[in-house]
């Protein structure tokens, strides 16, 4: 059989790998022959790796340091960790899910790159309305260095609940991820950006208490009425990181049984569609989560 998603001896870099989507994406790879290296907070059991490596993605000494041991040449980087803000501060949830992924890009894959490299990050159905906010990302998405997109979340993290930087983070890297298709694309690396709705991992339990309950994170489910599967979400991360995706860049492939739909034709409210960064809706955001604490 002919190999169509061509990850045979490709070297990959998958985060977030030791559970959920990203653990399901690495044993994918690794099925098809790609030469899989981890990385996660946690240890990476899974039988196949070349080499699996802890790593704080919220610091960037430990990316320095992670990236001392990584291949100098890299074909497909998965950009999976995230943190929800349930567990985390808001300055940590907004570094581990949007600024470890623009340092990386910008200071190591590059440079390891090279043209029919492949770039997948994935955000979340939180970052549906980049577009609308744009403004509100601009600065952070253009910081120039890991210093300066840590100055310029500080004034929002003493007043915000650390959730609201899941919202605005997915959204800023949802913005870097299209933009970076086009800046990357002119010396051939394709850059995607997969939005998973609700998927039953091990974030669940945060998921569902920021929703507000069992009930109210089924509702965010589209016409599935259920969670998708890890698998169900890292069957179109390996699509787009393939070589069967060879002429998709840009895009943000929203996997969410059709919730988005809803939005979009009025059936639903989106209930998202609020500024992540209006000082006083975050200050009621905060005070609301307070008082149900």
């Amino acid at each position: 059989m002919k190999d169509y998603f061509g990850y045979k001896d490709k070297v990959c870099v998958v985060t977030g790998a030791s559970s959920g989507m990203g653990k399901a994406t690495v044993e994918m790879l690794v099925d098809l022959g790609a030469i899989c290296y981890a990385v996660d907070l946690n240890d990476c059991n899974i039988e196949g790796l070349r080499e699996s490596f802890r790593c704080d993605l919220s610091n960037q000494k430990e990316i320095d340091m992670l990236f001392a041991k990584l291949p100098e040449h890299i074909d497909c980087f998965f950009g999976v960790a995230g943190l929800s803000g349930a567990k985390t501060d808001y300055i940590t949830t907004f570094n581990c899910n949007f600024t470890a992924n623009k340092y990386i890009t910008d200071n190591y894959l590059v440079k390891r790159m090279s043209k029919g490299s492949s770039i997948v990050f994935v955000t979340s159905t939180a970052g549906l309305n980049w577009k609308e906010f744009r403004k509100e990302q601009d600065k952070i998405v253009h910081s120039k260095t890991w210093e300066e997109a840590v100055k310029l979340i500080e004034p929002l993290a003493k007043i915000s609940p650390a959730t609201f930087a899941y919202m605005y983070s997915k959204r800023c890297l949802s913005q870097y991820a299209c933009e970076e298709a086009v800046n990357l694309g002119k010396i051939g690396i394709r850059v995607n950006n997969v939005m998973p709705g609700s998927t039953d991992t091990g974030m669940k339990d945060e998921f569902e208490k920021m929703a507000g309950g069992k009930e109210a994170l089924l509702a965010e489910t589209g016409v599935a009425n259920r969670l998708a599967t890890s698998e169900e979400m890292a069957f179109p991360i390996v699509f787009l990181g393939s070589n069967m995706a060879s002429f998709i860049s840009g895009v943000d492939l929203c996997v969410d049984s059709a919730d988005n739909a809803l939005k979009i034709l009025g059936l639903k409210k989106d209930r998202e569609k609020v500024s992540a960064t209006n000082k006083f809706i975050l200050k009621m955001a905060k005070k609301m989560m307070e008082k149900n604490k």
